[in-house]
């Protein structure tokens, strides 16, 4: 009898073998116990940590006791809450709610929880255990979603990550109807949306079935709304676009107001390719993570464009529960920066770890997260504080220390990890009435994308991630060159990191003449985009 009441407490109804025996010993007993509902009862579920979604098993368990709900877990002030909104949401849906004591354990335990996205798995769990609904389905799904107090079913963020993990371990997801089609966006994920929890509950007995979510349809890539046709004259800063956008290189446009550097970053994005499947799911997860909605074309990559007075914080991130900056949010795409010394120098500081290794760490006491923030870096500057210093247009009224302290609000370190420095200067009146021409943004995205083909092809990222071992490789210098990199250092006084920029920005003008070694022009070429290093010196 010990053995059938241990199993019974712990998993249900016994095995045939123990229930024989346990007949044939006490038959009274075993006839009261068979009658027995299960009283705990497992269901899958999924946290928020950064774009991961670590799994939480929500145990219940019902045993006698004064009638009550209490939530174990670290559960933060928003799950301990749902107790009410599951109560009501059961009996509003005129299903039982049990007067019992009843124990929600959402395991792991050292795992903060936060949200309303556990109200679902919890009413679910309840009436699991209570026998209400069929426990057999509950171990090939996992479920996520906020109650209403009528049953309803409301909408929450991360779905998309939740799909996704949901996916790789081998379960259905069953989530709000408003988040299905985003968490669709998982191919191996079948996703069922729902309405309300009486849906739910007539799904798992088998007698209506939930709706299987599609993802949207895949909007065909439309021409850029900004082309760079539009963009008169300024052929050397629309080469230094090309070149960015092929090697995924950081830019730097510094010239007197009204030039067009704006016009210019902003036709960036229509140049660059495509987003690949992996990188269109990462940056859907981004934004569903941030609970906002991308305002881009989805194959298009991102452009953020956050203001001079943007903080650390909402630049990289943070907060109790850190949520994703603009640098994560313009991961895959562009990060533009306009007014770059208008910036507090403590916020460009923030920047330089994630120019190098494309990740963003955020550490609170409460948790921690890592966002992905592999973006490109396009700023745009004026030369001086008044802005026309080298113009023909008006004479410069700075002092040689107002232009330095001016310029050293963009440190050194920083100024060394972006690849190009480009001077954009004003248009001459003939240039200004005549009009736009030049290749449109769809000519030299199709070059860009014969570039990085190649970039692809040869070791599998673009020039621009090359770690100084695969440099090597790719890069091999005739003495000459080497001479003339060693003479550049040495009058620049360029750092290690400059003259791996350097290197990078000649492999990449390599590529796009169709070479596989480097030649003395692509070496000068990259050397003249280093032209604040040649200010500096």
């Amino acid at each position: 009898m010990a053995e059938l009441l241990k199993y019974l407490i712990v998993q249900g109804q016994p095995p045939a073998r123990t229930r024989k025996s346990c007949e044939t010993q006490n038959p009274l007993i075993f006839n009261l116990l068979q009658g027995m509902p299960m009283s705990l009862a497992i269901i899958f579920s999924r946290a928020k940590l950064g774009i991961n979604a670590p799994q939480v098993t929500v145990e219940v368990h019902l045993s006698n006791g004064l009638p009550g709900l209490s939530i174990v877990g670290l559960p933060e002030t928003a799950v301990k809450e749902s107790k009410d909104r599951v109560r009501s949401a059961i009996l509003n849906s005129h299903l039982e709610f049990p007067a019992r004591r009843i124990t929600v354990n959402l395991a792991p335990a050292d795992l903060p929880k936060d949200g309303g996205r556990f109200d679902l798995p919890i009413a679910l769990g309840i009436l699991a255990a209570s026998g209400q609904i069929p426990r057999e389905p509950l171990a090939n799904y996992e479920f996520l979603g906020e109650l209403a107090l009528s049953g309803e079913l409301r909408s929450l963020n991360a779905a998309l990550p939740a799909a996704l993990a949901c996916g790789d371990a081998k379960r259905d997801l069953i989530i709000s109807t408003a988040n299905a089609q985003e968490a669709a966006l998982s191919s191996i994920t079948r996703v069922f949306g729902a309405e309300n929890l009486l849906q739910v509950c007539a799904h798992l007995h088998g007698r209506e079935h939930l709706f299987q979510a599609t993802p949207p349809a895949s909007p065909e890539r439309l021409a850029p709304k900004l082309d760079i046709r539009d963009v008169k004259g300024q052929w050397q800063a629309k080469r230094a676009l090309e070149i960015a956008a092929s090697g995924g290189h950081n830019l730097l446009l510094y010239g007197p107001p009204g030039t067009g550097k704006t016009m210019l970053a902003s036709r960036l994005p229509g140049i660059l390719p495509s987003l690949s499947e992996r990188e269109m799911l990462d940056v859907a997860a981004i934004y569903s993570v941030a609970a906002q909605q991308p305002d881009h074309n989805m194959h298009l990559r991102p452009f953020r464009a956050p203001h001079h007075t943007a903080s650390a914080i909402a630049l990289v991130g943070g907060g109790s529960y850190p949520r994703p900056g603009e640098i994560s949010l313009a991961h895959g795409g562009v990060l533009f920066l306009d007014e770059l010394p208008e910036f507090s120098r403590h916020v460009l500081e923030v920047l330089r770890e994630p120019l190098e290794s494309g990740e963003v760490r955020i550490s609170r006491a409460r948790a921690q997260a890592s966002y992905p923030a592999r973006f490109q870096l396009v700023a745009a500057m004026n030369p001086c504080p008044c802005g026309y210093q080298g113009s023909d247009q008006r004479p410069c009224r700075c002092s040689p220390d107002q232009i330095r302290r001016y310029r050293d609000r963009i440190s050194g370190p920083l100024l060394d990890r972006i690849d190009m420095h480009v001077l954009v200067t004003a248009l001459r009146q003939g240039e200004m009435h005549a009009h736009a021409s030049g290749d449109s943004s769809a000519d030299i995205r199709t070059r860009v994308e014969q570039t990085r083909s190649r970039q692809l092809a040869r070791q599998g990222k673009t020039n621009s991630q090359l770690s100084a071992p695969e440099l090597e490789q790719v890069c091999y210098l005739k003495e000459t060159d080497r001479q003339l990199l060693d003479q550049a250092i040495n009058k620049l006084g360029l750092s290690t990191r400059a003259y791996h920029r350097v290197l990078k920005l000649a492999r990449t003008l390599a590529d796009m003449a169709g070479r596989e070694q480097l030649t003395t022009g692509d070496i000068t070429e990259a050397l003249s985009y280093r032209t604040l290093d040649r200010a500096r010196a």
